[in-house]
């Protein structure tokens, strides 16, 4: 499943559409202003929150939680000592982790699992500069997935200034 996002409007309060690859609206991500940390939910298009994405207050890392009805899904970081190209570890509730790794600033990145690929990110699908695809291979946790990609571009939008 592919879905279009647009890219680097991460202020507070500022809320958009994630659509499918027809075009319709299929998640809102919604900023919460007024908030002490960075905030955001994602919910669905009959307004259930699929997924609340929170910068952490306290981290060694700068580091963004995925929580689901009150639960942690995962924490996303960006990796230490990393050569060349920047890398992200996604933390999983279940003890598993995946790896954020590629062109991160040019949206050219891939989510990786010990199984294998995850989800591919690429801005390469559309001529608007201002978008990129998020394909979500077969069996991923399709809102844990788009949360990660919110949160590798938060993390990374504010490292761009």
């Amino acid at each position: 499943m592919r879905f279009k996002v647009r890219d680097r409007i991460f202020g507070i309060g500022d809320d958009y559409w994630i659509e499918d690859e027809d075009g319709r609206r299929a998640f809102l991500v919604d900023g919460k202003a007024l908030r002490v940390r960075q905030t955001f939910e994602l919910k669905t298009l009959d307004d259930q929150v699929a997924a609340v994405i929170r910068r952490k207050m306290v981290a060694i890392r700068d580091t963004m939680v995925v929580e689901r009805e009150g639960e942690r899904l995962a924490s996303v970081h960006k990796k230490h000592l990393t050569l060349l190209r920047e890398r992200f570890k996604v933390e999983l509730a279940d003890g598993s982790a995946w790896t954020v790794k590629g062109d991160i600033i040019d949206k050219e990145y891939e989510i990786e699992s010990d199984e294998g690929r995850v989800a591919r990110i690429s801005r390469k699908w559309f001529r608007i500069r201002d978008t990129y695809a998020v394909d979500v291979d077969e069996g991923a946790d399709v809102a844990l997935v788009l949360s990660v990609a919110v949160c590798v571009d938060a993390l990374t939008s504010d490292e761009d200034g």
